[in-house]
């Protein structure tokens, strides 16, 4: 059975370099077997915070907060895709995760961070930790952490250099901590219906 997993990326930049690494997951994702979905928050265009989903009267949602409501509802699992900015997350990508709550709970999560720099945004991933947790998700431990990115992929997102080297090395284990924690939690909540 195939994996169905939500790819997140947040960035609204114009020369936005993180979303080679998000295409970058999509691709391995795919190529394991699994069914991966890449949702740009800035192809979405939530409008910024006013009313969660679950606020809004049965069948009046934005359509297209109601159709990413339905994706995430029905996902296996998800990966976070967040640059660093300021030492924090990306508002883009905030933004539109907190327009849900109750559609994340029980499935895992992990999290993918990028830099221009040496730190490769692992600041931003460690904060996205404690964030998904409150939402309801299993984060899994291991992660990928990308700096500087422009010398990590190319433009079409292949890797490239010692860093692209280092990249490919590191990310089955990211997919198979994930997959692995994806089958437990389908599991689980086929055995047993979540408490709430």
């Amino acid at each position: 059975m195939a994996d169905k997993i939500l790819v997140f990326y947040g960035s609204y930049r114009s020369d936005r370099m993180g979303v080679r690494l998000a295409d970058f997951i999509v691709r391995g994702l795919a190529a394991r077997g699994d069914d991966a979905e890449l949702i740009d928050a800035k192809a979405v265009d939530l409008p910024m915070l006013d009313r969660m989903y679950k606020e809004y009267p049965k069948g009046t949602a934005p359509a297209a907060m109601e159709a990413l409501a339905e994706k995430i509802r029905t996902a296996d699992a998800f990966i976070f895709v967040t640059g660093e900015y300021n030492w924090g997350p990306q508002p883009g990508l905030k933004n539109l995760t907190d327009h849900f709550l109750e559609e994340w709970f029980w499935r895992p999560a992990a999290v993918a961070s990028y830099s221009a720099g040496r730190f490769s945004g692992v600041r931003s991933g460690t904060v996205w930790h404690s964030i998904l947790s409150e939402m309801g998700m299993v984060v899994v431990s291991s992660t990928l952490a990308v700096g500087p990115i422009s010398q990590t992929l190319d433009e079409d997102g292949q890797p490239t250099g010692k860093a692209g080297e280092s990249l490919e090395r590191a990310f089955p284990r990211f997919a198979d901590d994930l997959a692995w924690w994806t089958e437990a939690a389908r599991a689980q909540r086929a055995r047993k219906a979540p408490p709430y």
